[in-house]
């Protein structure tokens, strides 16, 4: 399939530059597949196509504050430092810059208690940097680490808890699971009076999330790694709701590239920890997913492809440019979308 197949035209104004104040009043498009209708309404308004026995699964992975600024050591000149992926102990991989003067063993000061040397470089040009600090690592960034907001999002961000999830648990991704950020304690509640259950997974979200496909052919692209796990707990809610004819709702892309992942490995779901690197784009054949609740995706994007396996590809970009017409927010700050 061709790369230009996933593109639309989107200009800047839909681009939400921060989030909801109230997270659940963000707009949701419902997307009936079997009659192909569309409706609009409210995200708090998803518990109504929701069923009791059905199961959400949500990604329970945390962002970490994962934008560090400092400068080379006896230098003046500002260097940005974003996680990306942690090697060993105080070893990670990195996006520096600017990179060029990054070269191995140059010493960074971030803080009079954090420092770190580049120790190698990776085929890419990511710097793998290991750190010296006082302290708790964790508190460190906490303290002095900025949220790694995607590059379209220019407004700074005031309340880093608006860029996490309500039940984020596990500290790993560099970027948040979107889809979950429209949910409230108090709609997740509904949601279990109602007799929904709610699983967790965690993938945690890499810097290639943002990563265009950059091939004419889609099938030549090649995916970034995430870590993902799926426990014996989770899994047993999961298979329970689908032994019962309930259906397995998705939150967001990285909970159906979880389930997908492990179902592609085993010919099953099963608990599982491991890497994945799987790319699913139309003509896959979805094991365990059966309803997908997303935001609205970057054109020619992974994303947008894994979207339109689920439905159709013009059924999906007839429902972008829906969304255009009625003025709905896109990408990580934007509104939400059912795909029942």
């Amino acid at each position: 399939m061709n790369t230009n197949d996933f593109d639309y035209e989107l200009d800047p104004s839909f681009i939400a530059q921060h989030p909801e104040d109230k997270r659940s009043e963000s707009k949701l498009m419902v997307l009936d597949r079997e009659n192909n209708t569309i409706e609009h309404k409210h995200f708090y308004d998803i518990i109504d196509y929701l069923n009791p026995g059905d199961v959400l699964v949500v990604n329970n992975s945390r962002v970490i504050p994962a934008r560090l600024y400092g400068s080379r050591e006896g230098k003046e000149e500002s260097i940005e430092v974003l996680l990306l992926k942690n090697i060993k102990d105080n070893k990670w991989e990195c996006l520096v810059r600017p990179g060029r003067k990054m070269k191995i063993f140059t010493k960074i000061v971030f803080s009079d208690k954090l420092t770190g040397l580049v120790v190698d470089i990776t085929e890419e040009g990511h710097r793998i940097i290991e750190f010296e600090y006082e302290g708790i690592f964790k508190e460190i960034l906490e303290e002095i680490g900025n949220m790694p907001l995607p590059p379209y999002i220019t407004e700074r961000l005031e309340d880093k808890s608006k860029y996490q999830t309500v039940y984020a648990k596990l500290d790993g991704s560099v970027a948040a699971p979107t889809a979950g950020l429209h949910f409230t304690e108090e709609l997740l509640n509904k949601i279990r009076e109602k007799g929904i259950d709610i699983a967790y997974v965690t993938l945690h979200v890499g810097l290639g999330t943002f990563k265009p496909v950059s091939d004419d052919k889609i099938e030549n692209h090649k995916m970034h790694s995430e870590y993902y796990i799926l426990d014996t707990q989770n899994y047993e809610i999961i298979k329970n709701a689908k032994d019962n004819g309930g259906n397995v709702i998705a939150v967001g892309t990285t909970s159906i590239r979880t389930l997908e992942s492990i179902a592609s490995k085993f010919g099953e779901l099963k608990p599982d920890a491991d890497w994945t690197d799987i790319f699913i784009y139309p003509g896959y054949e979805f094991k365990v997913v059966d309803n997908l609740i997303t935001n609205f995706h970057l054109p020619k994007s992974t994303l947008i492809m894994l979207v339109s396996s689920l439905y159709d590809r013009e059924r999906i970009l007839e429902a972008y440019e829906e969304a255009k017409k009625n003025n709905y927010r896109f990408f990580s700050f934007g509104d939400a979308m059912l795909i029942k």
